[in-house]
């Protein structure tokens, strides 16, 4: 009789340890399981935000190429058609094309500001009542591709216009969307050349036809 309590309690401490590690199991099992799931998908954020730091890395690559060769480049300035049409005309015409590129392209206007003439600029100092001058700031909101496509809609304009600053983030909440702080200077003369210069071989250095422009 002692001998069979003796079985009884061992088969009872077994079970009992048993049950300990089934409850422990149990109760481990499930987070261990949460964590494995949280580490996947940390690693699947990861590797995410890698894919989509290397396409900014294309775009700015491809922007910076853009606008260097936007500012080498040797584009003619924008004259009017008609004289005296006030500066506020001539920003309009260079304007509406600069949002006519963004809504072409499925860019977003999310703010946006203007300037006249700022001072710093060589054709302000130089030839202030021979060209008119405008800083366009824009905050803009789009995908990859079509901001690609604006930049390269922009070195393509017949007309000259400088990339003051371009600044190129992902939107915290949805990283496949760009935020971009875009800056336009946009050139236009006061009155048609051939008003101001006559013929093109007595228009002055900064006439803008197929002159190096300021930097």
């Amino acid at each position: 009789m002692d001998k069979n309590k003796r079985y009884y309690g061992v088969i009872l401490f077994c079970v009992i340890v048993i049950g300990l590690i089934v409850g422990a199991y149990m109760m481990i099992a499930p987070q261990a399981q949460q964590l494995k799931s949280l580490e996947s998908q940390v690693a699947a954020k990861q590797t995410e935000e890698a894919e989509l730091q290397k396409k900014i890395e294309v775009v700015q690559g491809k922007i910076k190429k853009i606008k260097d060769s936007i500012g080498s480049s040797q584009k003619k300035i924008y004259s009017p058609v008609e004289s005296d049409l006030g500066n506020e005309t001539l920003f309009f015409t260079l304007y509406n094309d600069v949002i006519e590129m963004l809504h072409a392209n499925s860019v977003k206007i999310r703010a946006i500001d203007y300037a006249y003439n700022p001072n710093a600029d060589n054709f302000v100092r130089f030839g202030k009542d021979v060209y008119f001058v405008c800083d366009v700031n824009m905050e803009l909101v789009s995908n990859y591709v079509n901001l690609g496509k604006l930049i390269q809609d922009i070195y393509q304009y017949p007309y000259y216009i400088r990339i003051n600053e371009l600044e190129v983030k992902p939107y915290q909440k949805d990283k496949k969307i760009l935020i971009t702080n875009l800056s336009l200077r946009l050139y236009a003369h006061t009155a048609p050349e051939e008003a101001m210069f006559g013929s093109s071989s007595e228009a002055p250095a900064l006439n803008g036809a197929n002159t190096s422009l300021p930097q």
